[in-house]
């Protein structure tokens, strides 16, 4: 490096004390003469824009690349569709320098089958922009930046097209062009918005980026020293798979609702024990005991000769306080205890043994409920006390609701009817006014009844509806605990 020294003149009071102060020699590089290492010197930043051409097919290769990016620096940001930048100025000296990363990184993308455009610039968006141009530059002095990206096509920072075409009606096509255009004019006609675009991409003002997270998942193997078929010497050894999976959770306050045993026997094959839960869990010991209902249910083809314990979905979960009062004591409640018995069941029976019931937004009573999974009690609605539950197959109030019956029939069953009036074992006496309903024509399966409650001889309550259309037949929906 050509260098030359100066002679710092400062500028001493007139009467300079006994002791003067030696004068200070500085080394001022030429200018245009600056090596690597003062480059870095210079630059408190050095990003790397990786362009993906053909990634806008592929959205979880992004990620996945991400992930594998991770290893170069933990500073990773997705710029989707075809983008990612990279924070590499503490991992140069890892990688033999820029050099050294560029193949490196380069490397990763050939793995996923896709030729990268790697640009290197102090700024996140230099270096993007650089990249989406085709451009492998290496910038590592911000006095450069302007110089070296003023070539580049404005399509690079893709702006709305029609920023662009009206741009191009004046000769404006490279990002030089538009640095030269006095910014007042430019933020009147364009917005603040590319102004702002334009000061990031040369440092002048921040570019802050979100740092990508690789979704975090728990995967613990164990090889056996022999071939185990008892299932309580599989337990013995998950267990301490499920301790360190209850360690994991805890640490990041976190849960699992479901956990996947895989097991290997000869020749590479598996056998797969999948544990639901109702709602999300951390305690290691708890997922222990339910696996282990779940196991005692299934039947394993061939001895086992290898154990694996995954959780590839995390949620968030904060464990509840315990109560006062027992459950059923003055109030105490029993949310808790049903939930230990929803997945206790499930783990032994099945998922499919244990359903729910869910109301649907339909007037036809048939079609007004639907089986489904249980939900987690924790996020049940705690009603205040005399607050009626919503008024069920699409009723309006609280009178038509406390109307309908608990049991209703999986089909309409007929009845008999005497001079207009339905029949079983013997005549029924109507207590209510007609309620009508309408509705199903847009599926071709419409009703048109007028519904009734109804008591028999032996003092049951029943509901009961008529046809509107001939023949007007009777039929029982329903029964009233």
């Amino acid at each position: 490096m050509r260098s030359r020294t100066i002679q710092a003149a400062t500028a001493w009071p007139a009467h300079p004390p006994a002791a003067a102060p030696p004068r200070t020699l500085l080394r001022v590089p030429l200018a245009g003469a600056l090596t690597g290492a003062s480059a870095e010197a210079v630059a408190p930043e050095l990003w790397v824009g990786v362009h993906l051409p053909g990634f806008g097919d592929a959205p979880e290769k992004l990620s996945h690349l991400a992930t594998r990016a991770q290893r170069f620096t933990p500073r990773v940001s997705l710029v989707p569709p075809d983008g990612l930048l990279l924070e590499v100025k503490g991992s140069l000296h890892l990688f033999a320098g820029v050099k050294g990363l560029r193949g490196e990184l380069a490397d990763e993308c050939l793995r996923l089958k896709t030729q990268p455009v790697l640009a290197f610039a102090p700024t996140p968006l230099a270096a993007l922009t650089a990249a989406r141009a085709g451009k492998p530059l290496v910038i590592t002095d911000p006095a450069q930046l302007t110089g070296q990206l003023a070539p580049l096509p404005l399509s690079a920072l893709r702006w709305p097209e029609e920023t662009l075409v009206r741009l191009a009606r004046t000769g404006v096509r490279t990002v030089g062009a538009v640095l030269r255009l006095p910014r007042a004019g430019f933020a009147r006609r364009f917005g603040v918005a590319q102004l702002t675009m334009l000061d990031a991409l040369l440092g002048r003002a921040p570019d802050v980026r979100a740092a990508f997270r690789a979704r975090e998942r728990f995967r613990r193997r164990r090889e056996l020293d022999c071939e185990l078929t008892d299932h309580e010497l599989l337990l013995e050894t998950l267990a301490p798979l499920f301790a360190a999976l209850g360690l994991f959770l805890t640490a990041r306050q976190c849960g699992v609702t479901v956990v996947e045993g895989l097991f290997g026997h000869r020749q590479r094959q598996e056998t797969r024990c999948v544990l639901s839960l109702a709602a999300p869990c951390a305690d290691g010991q708890r997922l222990a005991a339910l696996f282990a209902e779940r196991l005692n249910a299934l039947q394993l083809p061939a001895p086992v000769r290898s154990c694996e314990l995954r959780a590839d979905i995390l949620v968030p979960h904060l464990p509840g306080s315990h109560g006062l009062w027992q459950p059923g004591e003055h109030g105490g409640n029993a949310g808790a205890v049903a939930g230990g018995l929803i997945e206790c069941l499930r783990a032994r029976l099945g998922t499919e043994a244990v359903q729910g019931l869910a109301l649907r937004d339909e007037h036809r009573p048939e079609s007004a409920w639907a089986l489904s999974g249980p939900p987690p009690l924790a996020a049940a609605p705690r009603r205040a006390a005399g607050h009626a539950p919503a008024a069920a197959c699409g009723a309006k109030d609280h009178g038509a609701a406390s109307r309908r019956p608990l049991w209703i029939l999986p089909q309409p069953r007929p009845l008999a009817a005497q001079h207009g009036l339905p029949q079983r074992r013997g005549p029924l006496r109507l207590l209510s006014e007609p309620e009508r309903i309408e509705s199903g024509w847009w599926d071709d399966a419409g009703i048109e009844r007028d519904y009734y409650i109804a008591i028999d001889a032996r003092g049951v309550r029943l509901w009961v509806f008529r046809e509107r259309t001939a023949p007007h037949r009777w039929f029982l929906h329903g029964v009233f605990g």
